[in-house]
């Protein structure tokens, strides 16, 4: 089966090939914001003589290859004024656009644009793109909108638990997620417990969720992609945008290097809370910091250069007793190329890390785990005709993984120094797809990704009897890290596993009419590093690890169907899903795993499998003083471990379980609303089913002590989650565009105090002796104010 769908992408590329011989002249160039020079994403833009339609690409980038002609041009895109300009195409033609941001309306406040529509004919689906103008008009909870926050209103999208970081994506694992900022890789997306995300909103440019349907040109991660962009900087003038709040600040400043030439754009921002814990003489600390950068150079209108990078911190301390403290760093070099009107080309040089520390009193431990990656990737955009276009380009990465340097906290401690043997992998991909309208209403995107990941040396590896690392205790019914019978040395860059995938995308796209269509797509995705994270141990911690032998590459198949409506003249639109996907490999834990300073991860560690399916439901209304959108989601997200060569019966007997990030019922509703020129309210309610769980069943007495006999895995779940958040915004002065502009956020987190559960203890009343369940939660009612400004 899976080679027929390859040859059928195939012949479609072929077929495909047949419109390069069209003589026809192009119209090329970039689209900007006309204040800054900014270029815009996914700007669109519309030719009636000829009814094409297309967009702008992640550069601000466009093509379109016409008959020779005279054209009218129509330019839209979210909080612009539109374009409208008659072009006369006699020969290939560069052209580029400039857009002025829309102003505010004086006798009545209306929000007219209606990017929020569906998009129909575009043979995408399962994405959702959401502009910094859309976030922004989000409840800003704490004074300050957030990425990550906005995301997880979306369908299919869901955080595991208050205080937990990341974000879940169709019963997905937070490692599932490739999060790229810039095109660099982020690896932990959240400061202070979850209620920040590492992305600063004034220094986003653009971001696009893909859940489903993700084009050939992403790989390395099975769950979902989040991209985003930072802003490249005003090359025309100098401004500054920051806020000051109770709990955190924040300020970017940007401006010409070379006045419509070169730009910069840094930005930072840092919390203080633990201050105001010092002066209450509190022993807890919690801060994060992080600082935003970009440069860029503008050779000539064919060559562009950038640097961007990302620096982030946190730190929290409790007691002395428990100190953790990680952060991302990255650096980008890119360079934009276009060779010719109908070929654009970008090449990058990516440094990415990742470090986390545990500092464990009561253990007498410090350790350290890291994740390093130097990127290279090398992106093509071909556009053949105005019905299709190419996407082709390479990609190599290689990792340097620390899984643990171990060191003493004190003299006295019984812990000897210690450094796990460090891990060493090479990832490379090579990939075609192509975007293809074949008529008026039917469009397809389709394509090839190839992937090949080598675990290399140094290292010395344990062997184990018949090659198994784990094994299962008949006697005592679990299992058990197997005891490894000798060691292999494997000398530097030596191949120690290697592995090969065929990745096959497809989107199909019918348009019914103007207003409705129907999608569907198919993806196969591979993911070849791990994050081993068991949040049921004694004590947290973070471990990337790359596959091997033992650990098996995830390998993932997902089908979607789709159907989307724009009704009443725009004013609404609705978007729903139905979608199925299967995982191999999918990693699992023993009973009782112990991850630190664990120098085989292997022997704690199972293969099984997954699946989850569902259905996604978003009804938004775009346009109007009241705006927003009611997104739904019913799912089931379960795996399987069986024994496999370890023996037993495997995890749970061998029979599905819900994994650990099933939620059944997802509902999110979002609203904003306009009351006047200086006040605007929003509200984000949430309510989620409670995180699947283990629970103890009972208990019994062995040598005089009460042991906790616990069911079968996730048997049980959390109190529902749901909270409702509220907003209001006051502008003093809403028709001031020049000089100094300010505004006041007024916000209130979690607005009716629920005590959501983060987990829960069981033990035994010390003055009845019976047994007692007590919930933990992290965050009650949290008002907040912030003065935002820009200048």
């Amino acid at each position: 089966m899976e080679k027929k769908i390859i040859y059928v992408l195939l012949l479609a590329l072929t077929v495909g090939f047949s419109a390069w011989s069209q003589e026809k002249a192009t119209l090329s160039g970039t689209v900007a914001d006309q204040s800054n020079n900014e270029t815009l994403i996914g700007v669109s833009i519309y030719i009636p003589e000829a009814d094409v339609a297309l967009t702008t690409n992640s550069y601000g980038f466009y093509s379109v290859t016409l008959p020779k002609g005279t054209y009218t041009v129509i330019i839209s895109y979210m909080g612009f004024t539109d374009v409208q300009e008659q072009v006369s195409l006699q020969a290939n033609t560069k052209k580029d656009f400039a857009m002025t941001e829309s102003s505010r309306q004086l006798e009545e406040v209306v929000i007219t644009s209606n990017s929020g529509k569906a998009n129909i004919r575009k043979p995408e689906m399962s994405v959702n793109k959401l502009s910094i103008a859309t976030i922004k008009k989000m409840p800003a909870v704490l004074g300050e909108v957030d990425v990550l926050k906005s995301i997880l209103q979306l369908p299919g999208v869901s955080n595991a638990q208050e205080g937990a970081s990341g974000f879940n994506v169709r019963g997905g694992s937070v490692d599932g997620n490739l999060v790229l900022l810039d095109e660099a890789v982020i690896y932990n997306t959240s400061h202070l417990f979850g209620f920040f995300s590492v992305f600063n909103s004034d220094v986003i440019k653009d971001l696009k969720l893909y859940k489903g349907g993700i084009p050939a040109n992403f790989g390395g991660r099975i769950s979902s992609v989040l991209d985003i962009y930072q802003k490249e900087g005003n090359n025309k003038e100098f401004h500054a945008t920051g806020g000051l709040g109770l709990i955190s600040s924040r300020l970017l400043v940007e401006g010409p290097i070379v006045k419509e030439k070169s730009s910069f754009v840094v930005a930072g921002r840092g919390s203080y809370m633990h201050l105001f814990l010092k002066l209450a003489d509190e022993p807890n600390s919690v801060y994060f910091y992080d600082l935003n950068a970009k440069l860029n150079y503008k050779f000539n209108d064919n060559n562009n250069l950038f640097l961007s990078g990302y620096y982030g911190y946190d730190y929290m301390n409790f007691n002395d007793a428990l100190v953790n403290d990680y952060g991302n760093t990255f650096l980008n070099v890119r360079w934009n190329h276009i060779f010719s009107d109908k070929l654009f080309s970008n090449a990058s040089a990516i440094y990415s890390d990742y470090d986390y520390n545990l500092r464990i009193k009561f253990a007498g431990l410090n350790a350290v785990t890291e994740i390093k990656n130097y990127n290279f990737k090398y992106d093509f955009k071909h556009y053949v005709s105005n019905s299709f276009s190419l996407d082709y380009g390479v990609n190599s990465i290689y990792y340097n993984f620390n899984p643990g340097t171990i060191t003493p906290i004190a003299g006295t401690s019984s812990v000897n120094p210690e450094q796990l043997e460090k891990k060493y992998a090479w990832e490379n991909a090579a990939y075609i797809s192509a975007q293809h309208k074949i008529t008026d209403n039917l469009s397809m995107t389709y394509g090839l990704r190839y992937s090949n990941f080598l675990r290399l040396g140094k290292e010395l590896r344990n062997t184990y009897a018949d090659n198994r690392p784990v094994v299962f205790n008949e006697e005592f019914q679990v299992y058990e890290e197997a005891t490894p019978t000798g060691t292999k040395q494997y000398n530097s860059n030596q191949k120690v596993a290697g592995f090969d995938n065929l990745e096959p995308r497809l989107g199909i796209s019918y348009a019914l009419n103007d207003n409705q269509s129907v999608k569907a797509s198919y993806n196969r995705m591979s993911q070849y590093i791990h994050l081993i994270s068991n949040t049921a141990s004694a004590t947290p911690l973070d471990i990337w690890a790359p596959t091997d032998q033992y650990l098996k590459p995830e390998i993932l198949d997902q089908v979607a169907l789709g159907y989307f409506r724009n009704f009443s003249e725009d004013k609404y639109s609705l978007e729903t899903e139905v979608f199925y996907k299967t995982i191999k490999n999918k990693a699992d834990y023993i009973d009782g795993a112990d991850l630190i300073a664990n120098r085989a991860i292997e022997r704690v560690m199972l293969n099984g499998e997954g699946r989850a399916y569902g259905l996604e439901l978003m009804l938004k209304k775009n346009t109007g003083k009241l705006t927003g959108w009611l997104s739904y989601t019913l799912s089931r997200a379960e795996q399987r471990t069986p024994g496999g060569i370890a023996g037993g019966k495997g995890i749970n007997n061998g029979d599905w379980y819900r994994a650990n990030y099933d939620k059944t019922h997802n509902l999110s509703l979002t609203g904003a609303y306009q009351f006047t020129k200086k006040w605007s309210f929003g509200a984000i309610f949430t309510l989620q089913s409670g995180q699947a769980a283990t629970f103890p069943n009972g208990k019994y007495q062995y040598q005089g002590i009460t042991v906790a006999n616990y069911g079968t895995r996730n048997d049980d779940n959390l109190s529902a989650y749901h909270h409702l958040d509220l907003s209001a915004t006051y502008v003093p002065k809403p028709d001031k565009i020049k000089g100094w502009q300010g505004e006041w956020v007024f916000s209130i987190y979690n607005a009716y105090a629920r005590n959501n559960a983060a987990s829960y203890t069981f033990g035994q009343n010390q003055d009845t002796g019976a047994s007692e369940a007590k919930r933990m939660s992290i965050f009650g009612i949290m008002p907040s104010v912030t003065y935002n400004f820009k200048f």
